[in-house]
């Protein structure tokens, strides 16, 4: 969605062979730190006192070599021991320490913002679920989130680590012999220069190994779901779909065997730049003991600070190639974070209490795509207008051209407690309706108004319980009927749920399972029929007990049986209750106060089912193509059951 990517944070600057890091994504990094500042300062803390512990050992050597073995001290060499052995064990102390601490900073940072990152998530449009995938949903609150935490928990303390460590023996190695500390030092620019070739590749390997990371997500996310897993069943792909992710899960072991090659390369020129200072300090500080300048002690101790002098140099060589990779991680959820909410409340929003259920579109268009998904109104073209109504379809009429609007120009109104079908054609529009009217998306032109209040001025919360709404595909959560049911309304009783499944006909159901309302429904509720399902949806909507129904295909899964049984549930449930219906079924629509008539995103015809059929437009072809049949089948059907009547009589 974001072409631009981490480059806008981090990049490279050839000149100067180093990584650019912006300051303004160190300080928003440093902005989910403050509310853990007092484990961070004890992190610091122990890192500094460990730090200075661990410079005592060399000293201790140098102690032993040069004046208590010489001088068969005893006492000094008991305490030696001692201190050699407390060390240690004081540094293994502070550890604990500075781990629990640093892992309470670390978690604490990351549980802020993976619940920030969800929050956000949440409050997105439908638009943003329909144009990313799922996996790479998945992909960054769970890669990026724990990369986001390896760097808080793991890159940063070792930066410190490693800059405290290389300062403090430092200053300890200049103060013991000057001319030494120069000899070690003198080779740091044999640990620079692979750096400055190594910082591109390596940053360049992480960016690459991301996106290979987040395409093995979206196929797994694809195919390893109910619906993937049964699309892939069902059309034998499972080869083709295992050669596909085979060739996602190469791409991410290349990637990787290439990272550990480069890295490896890298840290066999920094050894060796380390092998070069360490025979320097033997020559150099073997002649000057032949020259009887320094002590041989002095020479261990030299050589013990080496290591604690070239492993932070090897570390911080490669700090901001590491750092900035680290960051890559912060950067990919700031980019989501930063994402605008499409449908926000108002500062001055109205909360509603209760709706009487009057609905009205003012010259309502929408767009799926565009430029309103920044703020910005789409512009219709030239062959997009036309009049918002028209008595017939022609296919003649006009020049094809392509569609850019989902809506043009609607308007209509629903009194309360009337029940309005939507009819036309596959495409033409009424799924979309059902979107706008419960702020699933806004308007790109228009408004609608709820009780005289534009949707845009009340809260989604209050408009999200006035309404209740059965989807084209039933969405179940992997639990228990009671707790799908209970996701309605959390407190309510078991007389209710019974009393909502008896008026959704799926209680006889429920009492012949085993575990009854405890049964689990699989994921996506697949443990169920379609019909089961629908009717447990049904069911749902009913328990919430909203002013307003919307209705989305609702009986199209369910046998003449149960759909005769749901319809005379419903008949009730709509009284006194504003209901839109997508309707594919004769007894809804004739049971409508007023049908709505679309085709190509245009409200072409509306009225009764007799006032449509006289005026012999869109709804007439319809009825006569679509509905006819299913008279037909019915009638046939009346007349079977009649003539068995006769003929047991």
């Amino acid at each position: 969605m974001h072409s631009s990517g981490w480059w806008r944070y981090i990049s490279y600057d050839e000149s100067k062979g180093k990584a650019q890091i912006d300051r303004e994504l160190l300080w928003r990094v440093f902005g989910y730190a403050r509310p853990h500042l007092f484990a961070v300062a004890i992190v610091l803390v122990t890192i500094v006192t460990n730090s200075l512990l661990e410079l005592l050992p060399p000293l201790l050597y140098r102690e032993l070599i040069d004046h208590v073995l010489p001088e068969r001290n005893m006492t000094r060499l008991n305490w030696l021991a001692l201190g050699l052995l407390a060390i240690p064990l004081a540094t293994g102390l502070i550890s604990v320490v500075n781990r629990y601490y640093s892992s309470r900073a670390g978690e604490g940072i990351i549980h802020d913002l993976r619940q920030q990152m969800y929050g956000h998530l949440q409050a997105m449009s439908l638009r943003f679920f329909t144009e990313t995938k799922s996996g790479e949903i998945y992909s960054r609150l769970n890669n990026d989130v724990v990369g986001a935490q390896n760097a808080i928990t793991g890159t940063i303390p070792n930066i410190l680590t490693n800059s405290v460590t290389l300062i403090s023996t430092l200053a300890v190695m200049i103060s013991i012999e000057w001319r030494l500390a120069v000899l070690a030092v003198i080779v740091l620019p044999l640990f620079l220069l692979p750096a400055r070739r190594v910082a591109l590749i390596l940053r360049s390997i992480r960016r690459a190994a991301m996106e290979h990371q987040s395409d093995m997500s979206n196929s797994i996310s694809e195919t390893l779901t109910i619906n993937g897993a049964l699309l892939v069943k069902t059309f034998g792909r499972q080869q083709q779909e295992l050669a596909r992710f085979g060739k996602a899960n190469a791409a991410v072991r290349d990637i990787g065997v290439r990272r550990a090659q480069v890295g490896q390369w890298f840290f066999l020129g920094l050894g060796s730049a380390s092998a070069i200072g360490t025979a320097l300090i033997y020559w150099a500080g073997g002649y000057l003991v032949l020259q009887e300048t320094i002590s041989v002690g002095t020479i261990v101790a030299f050589v013990a600070y080496l290591s604690r002098l070239y492993g932070p140099i090897t570390a911080l060589t490669n700090v901001q190639v590491e750092f900035a990779t680290s960051m890559v991680s912060f950067e990919r959820v700031f980019e989501w974070l930063d994402l605008p909410i499409e449908i926000i409340d108002k500062s001055e929003a109205i909360a509603l209490d209760k709706v009487q259920g009057r609905v009205r579109f003012d010259a309502v268009s929408f767009r799926y795509g565009g430029n309103e998904a920044q703020g910005e109104p789409a512009k219709k073209d030239a062959g997009a207008n036309g009049p918002a109504e028209q008595d017939e379809i022609d296919d003649d009429a006009e020049p094809v051209r392509e569609r850019l609007w989902a809506l043009e120009n609607v308007n209509f109104e629903m009194a309360p407690g009337e029940l309005v079908a939507l009819v036309g054609p596959s495409g033409a529009g009424k799924t979309t309706i059902t979107y706008l009217l419960p702020r699933l998306y806004d308007p790109t032109e228009g408004r609608i108004l709820l009780d005289g209040y534009d949707l845009r001025d009340v809260t989604q919360e209050s408009l999200a319980q006035q309404i209740g709404m059965v989807t084209q595909e039933t969405y179940l959560f992997h639990d228990t009927i009671r707790a799908n049911l209970l996701y309605a309304r959390p407190a309510a009783t078991e007389d209710e749920l019974d009393a909502a499944c008896r008026a959704a006909n799926i209680a006889d159901m429920i009492a012949r399972m085993p575990e009854g309302y405890d049964t689990v429904v699989g994921e996506r509720g697949y443990r169920l029929s379609g019909g089961e399902k629908q009717r447990l949806a049904i069911a749902r909507v009913i328990l919430k007990d909203p002013q307003i129904l919307i209705l989305d295909e609702a009986t199209s899964h369910l046998d003449s049986q149960s759909e005769a049984l749901i319809q005379a549930a419903l008949e009730p449930l709509m009284q006194g209750r504003t209901s839109l219906v997508i309707a594919h079924r004769l007894s809804t629509i004739l049971a409508a106060d007023k049908i709505l008539v679309l085709d190509q995103g245009r409200l072409v015809e509306q009225g009764t089912h007799g006032e449509l059929l006289a005026h012999g437009g869109l709804y007439a072809h319809l009825y006569e193509t679509q509905f006819a049949i299913e008279t037909a089948a019915r009638d046939d059907l009346e007349n079977r059951e009649l003539a068995l009547q006769e003929a047991a009589d």
